[in-house]
């Protein structure tokens, strides 16, 4: 039986307080060979707080988006199955192995989480709509979960795609890349936790950005596709 290297992904930006219990909460799983944190420009001091618990922790001199996170943590890790988690998981990243289940069975080539529903009421869905509605006109596939973030992932299909999309558009335009060229992408039920956005005037301009991002996203993936027919 052949055996897989599996490294954890965490962009972080600004997550001081959360990103220790989410990491020592992955640790305690122990389904990781390597932990890799990509410090984002934070200025709460996120990369001290993550290093006694990461095998790696890369900063980035400036803030550039979950998307180059992403990219510049995979490419640095030695793992052939790389786990994306968010820092804000907290104790809930205990639940990590579920990610991984499909891909080790050979079921899937990239797995993500569907999580549980708010605890509280957040925006209107005009986000998660739009992802969902835009993966589907270009894909043919509707995903539930079209926004999670966390996910696994064989690096040979990381290896295969184009660079992960900037901005809030990186889970949108990977899953598009994804599901064009042919790999097997499952989502499974996971009880992760994260931070949830309300209704207040920073949650509405956070959901704002979100969809326009995720709007250029789908609009470049939709000329890319014409292009390549």
């Amino acid at each position: 039986m052949t055996t897989r290297r599996v490294s954890a992904v965490v962009p972080a930006y600004n997550e001081a307080l959360t990103l220790p219990e989410t990491l020592a909460a992955l640790r305690r799983a122990g389904c990781v060979d390597e932990v890799i944190v990509v410090d984002d420009g934070s200025v709460d001091g996120t990369a001290d707080a993550a290093r006694p618990y990461a095998d790696r922790v890369i900063v980035h001199g400036e803030n550039r988006g979950k998307g180059a996170a992403l990219e510049t943590g995979w490419r640095a890790a030695r793992g052939d199955i790389l786990l994306f988690l968010d820092g804000d998981l907290g104790d809930t990243a205990a639940y990590a192995p579920a990610l991984l289940e499909p891909v080790e069975r050979d079921v899937a080539d990239v797995v993500v989480a569907v999580l549980p529903p708010a605890r509280r009421k957040g925006g209107f869905g005009l986000v998660k709509g739009l992802a969902r509605f835009g993966i589907a006109h270009l894909t043919g596939y509707a995903l539930q979960a079209p926004l999670s973030g966390q996910r696994a992932v064989r690096r040979v299909v990381l290896e295969s795609l184009p660079p992960l999309s900037g901005g809030f558009g990186v889970e949108v335009g990977f899953a598009v890349d994804v599901l064009r060229a042919g790999f097997r992408l499952y989502e499974v039920q996971v009880p992760f936790r994260h931070r949830e956005t309300g209704r207040d005037v920073r949650s509405f301009v956070h959901r704002g950005r979100q969809f326009v991002d995720i709007a250029l996203t789908l609009n470049r993936k939709r000329r890319e596709g014409r292009r390549a027919t």
